[in-house]
């Protein structure tokens, strides 16, 4: 059961994933199942690796630099600052860094992101 709380944001916490982006986990606890939400960042020219979540949805909220975003069958569409991307499960997804500064957003996960709920979809048709 999820107590009241304030998490504190430590950047010194980031890691690299194989997705090809960096992650800070700021909430994702088996106490809070409902939602996890995960800082990531992408260098400049860097394109994530195609995936999807198989049971979670997740939203990515931009909170800086400029990006291009490739969800499910849509066209590929420019994302900036305070862009919301609304991604079910299922859903193929990938995002570009198309600026010269990293591009950040949230990615917020509900039921909460765990490992296992990650498909790897590059080199897929």
């Amino acid at each position: 059961m999820m107590e009241p709380r304030i998490l504190t944001q430590d950047l010194s916490q980031e890691f690299d994933t194989p997705e090809k982006c960096y992650i800070t986990e700021l909430s994702n606890a088996e106490s809070d199942p409902e939602a996890s939400i995960a800082r990531a960042r992408v260098e400049p020219g860097v394109t994530t690796r195609l995936h999807r979540l198989l049971r979670a949805s997740e939203r990515y909220c931009i909170i800086s630099g400029i990006g291009r975003v490739e969800i499910g069958s849509l066209p590929a569409q420019e994302v900036n600052l305070g862009d919301v991307i609304l991604i079910p499960p299922m859903c193929p997804q990938r995002i570009k860094n198309i600026g010269t500064d990293d591009l950040i957003f949230l990615a917020i996960c509900t039921p909460r992101f765990t490992q296992d709920d990650y498909e790897d979809l590059e080199g897929v048709e």
